[in-house]
This record gives C-alpha cells, structure tokens and sequence, in this order.
C-alpha cells in the first residue's frame, strides 16, 4: 500500500472508532448498528449506501439500511440465499471481504445471477460485504452499495477489512452486554422470588430456592418466569404455579 493510503487508512479508522465509541451508549443494538452503517457509508470510499444483514434464529434480517432500495436488496439476497452478504455470512473469506465489481456483467452478474439485474435495476453496480462476526457473537454482515461499477480499490477494500473488524468488537461487546443485563435480571428476580417465599413461609434461602426449582419443573415454565411472575403477584402464578409452591417435604396434593 501506498505511504499516503497509509496515512489515510489510519486516520480514517481513528476517525470511525472515536464516532462509534462516543457517540452513544453500547447498551442499545439498534443504536449501534444505525451507527456502523452511517459511519461506515463515510469511513469507505465509494459507498454511496448501506446496511446490515444479521442472522436471527436462523433467518437474515435486514436492519439499518440508509434507504428503502438497500432494505430490499438485503431482504432480496435473503430470500434469494444468493448475494455478496449470503456469501460473506455462510462461507466468510480470510480477509472477511466478498466484493461484487461489476453486477452488470461477467463475473459478477454469473456469480449472482438472480440479484445482480434487480440491483442494477434500482441503480446500484457494486456491492462490498463486510463480515462483522466475531467468535461466539452473532453473525453480521455490513453492506455497501455503490452506483458505479468497479468505485472499490485496494484502499476501499482494505479500509472496510479493518472497519469490520472494529464494527464485529462493538457487536461483540453489545451481545456480551445483553446476556450480561439478562443475567442480571434473572438473578434478581429469583432473589425477589426467594425473599417473598423466606417471608410467606418461613423457609431458608436454600429452601426458597429449592420451591422454585419444583414448582419450574412440575409446570414446565422457566424458573426465571417463574420468579418473575411471583415477583410481580405473590404466591399465584400462571396455570396454578402459585399451587405447587410448597415447603419442602409437603406432600404434593
């Protein structure tokens, strides 16, 4: 690479990190996908539009997209299972990059033969994915959609590269979070739930939990709904669970 791309590359990427880390809290996925998507559309030479695909038990959503004809190409590569993304989530190169030139003409067009004419019909001639999953996280791509034909060089490909990179650690760390506030609220849940049967009772905490565990297995609800559900009405749950909360060593009636 040139000295001066170089140069480019990293304040280009100084520039894309402080935006998507200062901008907003990473507590909140939206946000942070509106954020790579319009931060992405400014860091990489050539994209004129984007947004993202992301795996979603099982299924490819389109989310973000700066405007109406990307949200429809990302749900046509979809429904099609054929397209840049599909390619870059389903089977993701080394370098996390699958590029589409020129979709009006060969290689291109026979790569993707059903979506390269319908993007090139609402006026879109390349297309750039960018895998944005890390190891355990989920599964994204982003897209950059271009109105001209081959408009992303070396220095557009390898800027997107090193962006993904960055954008697949911030969707890394909103998952983490996620789980983490989930384990949280399980976790004060059952305690809620827990102090509630000590009270009513008279039990140990352990006796409490123990309650819990029985009147999950015997009704077949997750023990967090039902802590939350005694949490939010006392003793009387949904479909008797309140009933088949007894002491322990009460016989069941």
């Amino acid at each position: 690479m040139h000295p001066d791309h170089s140069d480019a590359l990293v304040l280009a990427l100084r520039k894309a990190a402080r935006q998507m880390l200062s901008r907003r809290s990473t507590d909140d996925l939206e946000q942070v996908l509106t954020q790579i998507v319009v931060v992405a559309v400014d860091t990489v030479p050539g994209a004129d539009a984007g947004g993202i695909s992301m795996t979603e038990n099982g299924h490819i959503t389109s989310r973000s997209p700066t405007n109406d004809d990307v949200r429809k190409l990302d749900e046509l590569q979809a429904r099609l299972r054929q397209g840049p993304c599909i390619t870059v989530v389903e089977h993701p190169p080394a370098d996390g990059v699958v590029v589409a030139q020129d979709l009006t003409r060969a290689p291109d067009a026979d790569r993707w033969p059903q979506f390269a004419p319908q993007a090139v019909g609402l006026g879109y001639q390349s297309l750039l994915s960018t895998y944005l999953s890390t190891d355990g996280g989920t599964r994204a791509a982003l897209n950059l959609y271009s109105r001209a034909a081959q408009t992303f060089d070396e220095f557009a490909l390898t800027t997107a590269g090193l962006f993904g990179l960055q954008a697949a650690l911030l969707l890394y760390g909103v998952d983490q979070a996620r789980h983490l506030g989930m384990a949280l609220e399980s976790r004060d849940l059952i305690g809620q739930a827990k102090g509630i049967l000590m009270e009513r009772f008279r039990v140990t905490g352990e006796q409490a939990f123990q309650m819990l565990v029985t009147s999950s297995q015997e009704t077949n609800i997750k023990l967090v709904e039902v802590a939350r559900w005694l949490a939010e009405t006392g003793t009387r749950g949904p479909d008797g669970v309140g009933d088949r909360l007894r002491t322990p060593g009460e016989p069941t009636v």
